[in-house]
Parts: C-alpha cells; sequence; structure tokens
C-alpha cells in the first residue's frame, strides 16, 4: 500500500499579511480526492496494520454526514477491504439515496448497520463491540472520526522541518485526533490552536490523553452553536473566501477555523510579525449534503 504524500502538497500557500501578520494554508486537502486531509493522515497507519493482522474487514462509526464514512468507505475498496459502517440515526435507513455521503459509501461497498442515538453512544463500550463482532465476525475496529493512537502517528506527519518558522499552527477540531498529532510534532516555541466544530470543554480532556506537551489552545468560540451549526454570516465568509482565493472551506470544520482566524488577526490577538499556518483538513465532501439541508431552509447555499 503505498500512503506517500507528494511534498509540493505540503508547501503552505500564502494568504494574506494583515495588521503585520502573515497567514499560510497548508492545502491538506489536497492528498486525495475522496480520502482528504486528516482522514487520509489518521488513516494511513491503521490500514496498515489492519493489513499486518490480517484483517479483511473495516468496521467503524459516523453520522450522516460523515466525512469519515465516505473516507472509510473509499480506502476500504482502494486497499482490498470488506468496510461496515455503523450510522447514527435509524431513520436514515430508508434515505439513503437522499445523503450524498451514505450513497457514495455505499457505492464504494460499506454495508450499513443503523443505530438509534442512544445505542450509539455507546459505540465505545465493550459490549457493544462483542456484539458487533458476533454479527459481524471479525474485524478491524476504527473509533469515530478515526481517532486512536495510530491516527494521531499519521497526523504527526503533517507538519515538515519547513515548517518550524511558524509561530502558531491552526487547525479546527473534532475529535481531537488531527491536533493531538499537530500538538506532538510541534517545535517548543510554536503555540497550537485547535478551533472545536463543537459545544462543551470535553475535548480538552480528550486530547490531554495523547499529548505531553503544554504550547496549545483550544478557541471555543467559533462553533456556531455545535456541531453542523451554520448561519448566513459563515456561509458568506466561506463563499468570499473562496471567491477570493480559490479555496473552498467546509461549513463544519475548515470553515468555521478560518472565520476564527481572521476574525482574532482583526481584534489584535496575534503580535505584529506572527506567522500563521492554517491546516486545511479536508471535508469538502460534505458540502453538497449541506447545501441541500440550506436549500429547505431557503438559505443561501455555499458556493
Amino acid at each position: 500500500m503505498n500512503f506517500q504524500v507528494e511534498n509540493s502538497i505540503n508547501e503552505p500557500v500564502v494568504l494574506s499579511e494583515h495588521f503585520g501578520v502573515k497567514l499560510y494554508i497548508k492545502r491538506e486537502d489536497k492528498i486525495h480526492p475522496f480520502v482528504s486531509g486528516n482522514k487520509y493522515r489518521k488513516l494511513k497507519y491503521n490500514l496498515l496494520k489492519a493489513k499486518s493482522l490480517g484483517h479483511d474487514t473495516l468496521l467503524t462509526f459516523g453520522g450522516a454526514f460523515s466525512n469519515h464514512i465516505a473516507a472509510v468507505a473509499y480506502a476500504g475498496k482502494m486497499y482490498g477491504f470488506k468496510t461496515v459502517g455503523i450510522i447514527r440515526g435509524e431513520e436514515l435507513k430508508g434515505r439513503i439515496k437522499d445523503n450524498k455521503t451514505l450513497s457514495f459509501a455505499k457505492s464504494n461497498g460499506m454495508q450499513f448497520e443503523f443505530v438509534s442515538r442512544e445505542v450509539y453512544r455507546e459505540k465505545a463500550n465493550s459490549e457493544l463491540i462483542n456484539g458487533l463482532k458476533d454479527f459481524f465476525e471479525d474485524f478491524y475496529l476504527i473509533p469515530e472520526g478515526g481517532t486512536n493512537d495510530l491516527a494521531i502517528k499519521g497526523c504527526e506527519e503533517i507538519l515538515t522541518d519547513l515548517d518550524a518558522e511558524f509561530n502558531f499552527i491552526c487547525s479546527a477540531v473534532g475529535t481531537g485526533g488531527t491536533i493531538s498529532g499537530l500538538i506532538n510534532c510541534s517545535k517548543p516555541s510554536q503555540q497550537v490552536l485547535g478551533f472545536p466544530a463543537l459545544k462543551g470543554d470535553f475535548l480538552k480532556e480528550d486530547i490531554s490523553k495523547f499529548v505531553t506537551k503544554k504550547n496549545w489552545t483550544l478557541i471555543t468560540d467559533y462553533h456556531f452553536g455545535g456541531y453542523a451549526k451554520i448561519n448566513q454570516e459563515l456561509i458568506a465568509f466561506i463563499n468570499k473566501f473562496n471567491a477570493e482565493n480559490s479555496i473552498p472551506l467546509d461549513p463544519v470544520y475548515t470553515g468555521k477555523m478560518m472565520f476564527g482566524i481572521f476574525n482574532l488577526i482583526n481584534k489584535g490577538f496575534f503580535k505584529k510579525g506572527s506567522k500563521i499556518l492554517a491546516i486545511h483538513t479536508g471535508g469538502l465532501q460534505g458540502i453538497v449534503s449541506m447545501n441541500s439541508v440550506l436549500k429547505k431552509k431557503n438559505l443561501p447555499i455555499i458556493e
């Protein structure tokens, strides 16, 4: 299995210089058209381990618009694994055709098991896992969002020695795996800023399980109401950003992160002369599904 990333992908692109602060973006979203950004990084060592252990099936968890579900389905097909997705929400069972993410996963061979939200909350419970093993037999388990020790090992490869010049490393945060990898490979002189897509402080505890460094902070002011919650202000920002830079952002993760970075620059959060590196973690596949929701609400779509 070839998991090499071209060096050109790792070259940061300068976005702007404002208030004496230089902002760059690393286009991790360009690694692969379907297994992009942090999903590629998180799956790298997990797939290698699954293959080395002789597993032929990958099982994982996700929601209706999960980037992780889409990535596992495609990567599984690409590398010869059967895939199983435990999907949050029994009501989605009869609506696969109306959901771009689930339709894509199914077209790449993923088998679904739809469960209630109550059952889904037990996804880390050993009893549930053992029950799934009885039903699906032997499989390699990949957690929701792909976050585990091997995923973090993959995310530690996002930064290179050339990135040591940056004062700040910024990343969107979902389950905490990507930022944990970035913290582990960051330099002592760098500050890692995480922009959670979810409400709540529980992520600090989750991240602390994987890191020992203290050079990181979660900026919790830009979740826009919680996971997958957006408003017209965020949509307008994403569309303007794409129009000006020819770089698409997703509304769940990278759009919120970039909105937060620009807002902090305007507020004077970063000292003059600072160099900021924003990590584009992908997630663009979810835009189509989000636009279908926005149309139903008579809201502007993401262009």
